[in-house]
């Protein structure tokens, strides 16, 4: 074998071929590679591919094919050629690199070797095993489509495709994984989208230095953000939803899929981008208006209701006589702080025992959690009944919450907030507030402030997000992005730098 560097190419000698193919993929070890060797015009030949990921008809096929060569048709010089004109594949590539040649197996492609010729071809008809698409169960509306994305990369490139038609649509295609080779796309539109935001993430996705990424999207997520792993609030926004990813496109975003995952990410986001839904724009204006404030409100509730209620229960002189009504008649056996604790807790139980219970069973889940252990710890003085109303209104405020990743870092703020209440009551209230102001305004996603538009200010923006305009006016991209044409809403460019 020759070497250049450190790689690897292909010999003229096909037993050596053979024996090296076959030790690299443990042929005699692994069930599922498949060697064939036989005989095309005279010259010793084999393909080289992996069950499971090409089908036997087309394996066949292929055979077929290549036994219509004749002997002259064997040549270096004009094989590809022949094989273009013989195999009823359009994707076929040459190629004398034995890192790529392997890539290329593993990937599912049928590899084609001939005595005496130093490069091998690479026959891409892979069919990977797939799930058709579906509905995402996060993500769903009244009226729209029904299609999502699936763990196969090609499908979810097309199901964005079929709602781009722009030939300005660009598909980067990257490999993570030492070991894994995991292909990663970065989507954009090439005249929309801001070139410096787009290498940036791209560099930051070839840097990556790792075996492996078997978390798909979200190990890809932490790698690429660097320096803000225990920053809650998500720096991305997951979609399995192939609109939502078509329009953010179109606004000037980047969106990253990851083969063997039906999530994709839209970087770069800011806080707002996670309370926002695609139900909103389903329905006319005025609704879209309507859902869009209810949901606002729950999730403020889920932040601030229980840490205030607390604050009220903790110090009644700090609670307005005309709203005497709403602190508790009784305080019960444990401290308050504790109650809260422990119903928080068991919130999160239920949604971990929710995940992992066959549905049949779910039904039975929901009466425990309501009559078994609710009631029973009213009953017994452990909990008081307003400790159990509010921890119910916080979960569905978080239940409302449209991304997932967000209720997750809500969560953990209004924790934070009930602590520093309990604990120093109304001082204690006013610096955590100030503390997860601070963090937020602190916290950038690839540049662009978390907070925006409402830190640094922009009012046109800011009255998109507070009201669903009608479908007219939304021909303008946030200025924060930099889109590169002109179509955006009035304010300043915007300047990457600071934290990133």
């Amino acid at each position: 074998m020759n070497k250049k560097g450190k790689n690897t190419f292909l010999s003229r000698h096909y037993e050596k071929n053979i024996e090296m193919f076959s030790q690299e993929l443990g042929a005699d070890e692994s069930f599922d590679v498949i060697l064939r060797e036989f005989a095309v015009a005279g010259r010793k030949s084999a393909l080289i591919c992996l069950d499971g990921l090409i089908k036997d008809e087309v394996l066949t096929h292929v055979m077929q094919s290549l036994t219509e060569l004749k002997k002259e048709g064997l040549l270096s010089s004009n094989l590809k050629s022949r094989l273009i004109n013989t195999l009823p594949y359009i994707e076929l590539t040459a190629e004398q690199n034995v890192d790529q040649l392997l890539y290329a197996v593993l990937s599912g492609s049928i590899l084609f070797i001939v005595d005496g010729i130093d490069e091998a071809y690479i026959v891409d008809a892979r069919q990977y095993p797939a799930r058709s698409p579906e509905e995402p169960d996060i993500e769903r509306v009244v009226r729209g489509s029904r299609d999502g994305f699936t763990e196969t990369l090609v499908f979810n490139t097309a199901a964005i495709r079929r709602r781009i038609r722009d030939p300005k649509l660009r598909v980067k295609m990257l490999r993570v994984g030492k070991r894994s080779k995991t292909d990663v796309v970065v989507m954009y539109i090439d005249d929309i989208a801001d070139q410096e935001m787009v290498n940036q993430i791209t560099d930051r996705i070839e840097q990556i230095n790792i075996d492996a990424i078997p978390m798909a999207e979200k190990a890809v997520e932490e790698l690429i953000m660097p320096g803000s792993w225990w920053n809650p609030y998500p720096k991305v926004r997951y979609t399995e939803r192939p609109d939502v990813a078509a329009v953010h496109l179109a606004e000037g975003h980047a969106i990253i899929l990851v083969d063997t995952s039906p999530s994709v990410m839209i970087a770069p986001c800011t806080y707002f981008h996670h309370l926002q839904h695609a139900e909103e724009y389903r329905q006319n204006p005025a609704v879209g208006v309507y859902i869009r404030w209810v949901r606002f409100i729950a999730i403020a509730g889920s932040i601030f209701i229980t840490p205030i209620w607390l604050l009220f229960a903790l110090s009644p002189e700090l609670l307005p006589q005309s709203l005497d009504f709403i602190g508790p008649r009784e305080m019960g056996e444990v401290p308050l702080l504790f109650q809260f604790i422990l119903g928080e807790l068991a919130i999160d139980l239920m949604r971990m025992a929710a995940i992992h219970t066959p549905s049949p069973m779910a039904t039975a889940l929901g009466v425990i959690a309501a009559l078994l252990i609710g009631d029973v710890a009213v009953k017994i003085g452990m909990f008081i009944p307003e400790v159990i109303m509010y921890t119910a209104v916080v979960a569905i405020g978080s239940f409302t919450t449209p991304s997932y990743e967000m209720a997750m870092a809500n969560r953990l703020i209004r924790l934070f907030l009930l602590l520093a209440t309990g604990i120093f009551r109304l001082p204690g209230l006013i610096i955590a507030l100030l503390l997860v102001l601070l963090g937020t305004v602190l916290t950038r996603s690839f540049g662009v402030p978390y907070l925006w538009p409402l830190i640094p200010f922009n009012y046109a923006a800011l009255k998109t997000i507070l009201v669903r305009s009608p479908v007219p006016m939304q021909n303008m991209r946030p200025s924060v992005l930099n889109p590169r044409d002109s179509w955006r809403q009035p304010g300043p460019a915007f300047k990457r730098g600071g934290k990133k």
